[in-house]
């Protein structure tokens, strides 16, 4: 997914309209959802943030994923802190 290498690398201006892509391509996959959402939430954008958590609350309950396929600890912490601040929760 272009939009999450985009995110990793934190040109989140560059991940948006590749993210809003993927989520029409497939509407039903909750990972594009998931990085839309902490896009929005680093790029200071938590109104649009909690908008997406909650479209991916109605195809998933998992909003954080058990599972983070981010093997360096950078990329996974930037994934994670931008979802739970999208989410509401403490970072």
């Amino acid at each position: 997914m272009i939009g999450a290498a985009h995110l990793l690398s934190q040109r989140f201006e560059e991940a948006l309209p590749n993210l809003l892509v993927a989520i029409q391509e497939d509407p039903t996959f909750p990972e594009p959802y998931r990085h839309l959402a902490a896009c929005y939430a680093h790029t200071g954008r938590l109104e649009k943030a909690r908008e997406i958590v909650e479209r991916l609350r109605s195809i998933t309950p998992d909003v954080v994923p058990g599972i983070v396929p981010y093997r360096i600890p950078h990329h996974r912490e930037l994934f994670l802190s931008g979802l739970r601040l999208a989410a509401g929760e403490a970072t």
